[in-house]
């Protein structure tokens, strides 16, 4: 099973910068590959800064539902409002990040 890390509030990957009922996405840092709750959490705990996942990498899985703790890609994610394997509702205002998660 895969670790989300952070300054987690609780066991949906919900941290203590984005807490909302529908903020339950952790996204994976390119260098460390680590799943983490946001950019800030990672800054705040790794040695280096969170790299954007590059976009050209389409089979890969760089984002993590935290309520089913299922994998999924940014096709996947881009087209959903929810996770399509649990349904759990995504915070559509996620999408204002994704220059710090994806490049």
């Amino acid at each position: 099973m895969i670790q989300v890390q952070g300054l987690l509030v609780d066991n949906e990957s919900r941290c203590v910068h984005y807490h909302g009922e529908k903020d339950i996405i952790s996204l994976q840092c390119y260098e460390c590959k680590k799943y983490y709750a946001c950019y800030q959490c990672h800054n705040a705990i790794e040695t280096h800064l969170f790299s954007p996942y590059p976009l050209t990498l389409a089979e890969d899985r760089p984002i993590l539902c935290g309520a089913c703790m299922r994998t999924i890609t940014f096709q996947e994610y881009q087209k959903q409002i929810a996770c399509p394997y649990c349904k759990s509702p995504f915070n559509p205002g996620c999408k204002q990040h994704y220059s710090y998660y994806f490049k």
